[in-house]
Formats: structure tokens, sequence, C-alpha cells
């Protein structure tokens, strides 16, 4: 019997997970550390029954027709799935899985620390010593900014992630915690004490407003001009979920007039941001390169759970994180 045919797009995915597959399956793998160019990616998917891909390659009719109908699983090794066409997948009845819950913790942790770091300046201050800004020992208001002890913090959006954070900000005092979700109520987040608040409420309350929701295309730019515009000035706004949630040209705007105090992204459109983009441009903004989840150990096992869920489609498993 013919060993599967498995497809990985980048070779930096960890060993750990590329081992697993190479036990049973005959696994090929795109040689440059870098997303896959379109024709390589059509040319790498052909016969193959099994892919696995990440967040940076666009898996569309296209793709799955390179491929071929003998294709029975895609797994990709991100938990946003936006990149695959779910529904073209679901007409040839091919498996799409992701890698949730490996990464909450990691990407819980870096968001609060995003907040803390840009509601209290810490960039601001790092820069000020390379600048020459720092020509005085001291000055009472200098860098001045806002931590979480006694803030209202609103998270949009309060899945797995959203939940972790909110586990997170008791320790640090805060006054209350206020959430939106589409679906309402969330027990687990009541549970931890949050409250829920209609969109536009939640904004002109909260202190730090934390962007936690998955990309659609009732989501798309939520966060604009009138949003920004119901904001406190002295609001921090934090998005560590998808670019795309954010009308970055009404951001831009938002915190070059001031209308709310800063901003902290490790999510853009388009990623990667350009060095020149306008946003780069304003100092009070922190801007990060889809990090969030950047920890060797949650890697590997994204890699690992993206393999065993190829390698249960062969062997007639159930999956262990289907999309659909």
């Amino acid at each position: 019997m013919s060993r599967p045919k498995v497809f990985v797009t980048r070779p930096s995915v960890p060993k750990e997970g590329i081992d697993l597959l190479r036990q049973t399956c005959d696994v090929k793998v795109y040689n440059e550390d870098k997303p896959i160019p379109r024709d390589a990616l059509l040319k790498g998917v052909a016969g193959i029954d099994g892919l696995l891909c990440l967040l940076s390659d666009p898996i569309d009719k296209e793709v799955l027709d390179a491929a071929g109908p003998q294709l029975k699983v895609i797994a990709t090794m991100s938990v946003g799935f936006d990149h695959i066409d779910i529904e073209e997948c679901k007409k040839r009845k091919i498996g799409v899985t992701n890698t949730p819950h490996v990464s909450t913790d990691s990407v819980a942790e870096f968001t609060v620390m995003l907040m803390l770091a840009v509601g209290r300046r810490l960039f601001d201050s790092a820069a000020a010593i390379k600048k020459g800004e720092w020509v005085h020992s001291w000055s009472p208001m200098w860098l001045c900014g806002q931590g979480l002890k006694n803030a209202t913090v609103g998270i949009v959006g309060v899945g797995r992630i959203g939940q972790s954070i909110l586990k997170r900000l008791p320790a640090f005092g805060i006054a209350k915690a206020l959430y939106y979700d589409v679906i309402r109520p969330v027990p687990a987040a009541e549970e931890m004490g949050a409250i829920y608040t209609p969109f536009e409420d939640l904004l002109k309350q909260s202190d730090f407003v934390v962007a936690m929701c998955n990309f659609s295309e009732e989501t798309r730019g939520i966060f604009n001009k009138k949003a920004f515009g119901l904001m406190k000035p002295s609001a921090v706004f934090i998005n560590t979920s998808r670019g795309g949630v954010v009308n970055q040209d009404d951001l831009y705007d938002a915190l070059k007039s001031g209308q709310i105090r800063a901003a902290g992204l490790d999510v853009t459109v388009p990623e990667p941001l350009p060095k020149d983009h306008k946003l780069t441009t304003l100092p009070n903004i922190a801007i990060f390169p889809h990090v969030a989840s950047a920890e060797v150990s949650v890697r590997i096992l994204m890699a690992e759970m993206a393999a065993n869920n190829i390698l249960n489609t062969f062997n007639g498993k159930p999956l262990i994180s289907s999309v659909y």
C-alpha cells in the first residue's frame, strides 16, 4: 500500500511536526524559508493527499484544482483560517483543521504585556535615551502614562483568548472589565466578573479597548472613525486579533489628532507592513510583526497538532480541531 503524500509549505515548520508525518507519509517540504510563491504552491500540491500550510498561503479553488480530487485534508498551522476557501473545501469534502488552544495563553500574555507597555509608554521611554531626549535627571510629568490599576478594560470578543486575558486582569487591580460579543451572554466571562456592554457603550467607557474578535464580513473595519470617535481621548487601543477588523486610515487619523492616546498592534493589513507605512511615522503607536504566539514551545505544539490532524485523517480517526 502506498504511503500518503503530504506537502509542507515552509521548511521552518518545527521538525517535531514534520518528523511525525515522515514516520508514515512521503513528505515534501518547500525549500525556501519565505512565503511560498504562487507557482511553487500550485506545483507543490499536485497529487498530494494532505497539505500543511500557514496563514500566508492562500488556499483557493485554483490550488484545490491543482492538488486533485485525492486531497483529503488541509491543516493550517494557525488559529485563523480565513486564507482557506472553506466553502470550496466543504463541497469537495476536504477536511480543514487549525491549531487552536495551544497558543491561547501565549497570546493572552502578550496582549496584557502590550496593554501595560503602551499604556505606560515603555517604548517612548526607551526611545528617549536613544534620541538624546533625557536631558534632566527627573521631571514629574515627563513620559507619564496609565497602567491597569483602577482602569476600565473593554474586550471586544471573549472567546478562548479573550477569556484568558480576563483571567490575568484581576492581579493588576483593574476597576472593572467590560465585554462585547456577538454571542451573549458568555457565562465564562461573566463568572470572572466581566459585564456585557453594547459595543458603543464599551468604547465610551473603557480606558483600554482590546480587539479580540474573529475576522468576518461583520467585523471588517468595525474599529473605524466612528468607533475611535466614541473612545476617550486618554484611551489605549490594542489589537492582537486580526488586522482586518481595523480601518487603519481611521486609526492613523485618531492617533495623529489625539482623538485617542495610543495604540498597540500585533496584526496589520498588509502583513508584512511596509517600513514606510504612515502608521510607522506616529510616536504614539507600537507595531509588532504578528508575534503574539512566538514562543518556541508553542510553535512546536502547533506543528505537532497540524501533523496529527493530517495523520488522523489518513488513519480514519476524528480530527483534533476541525474548523467546520
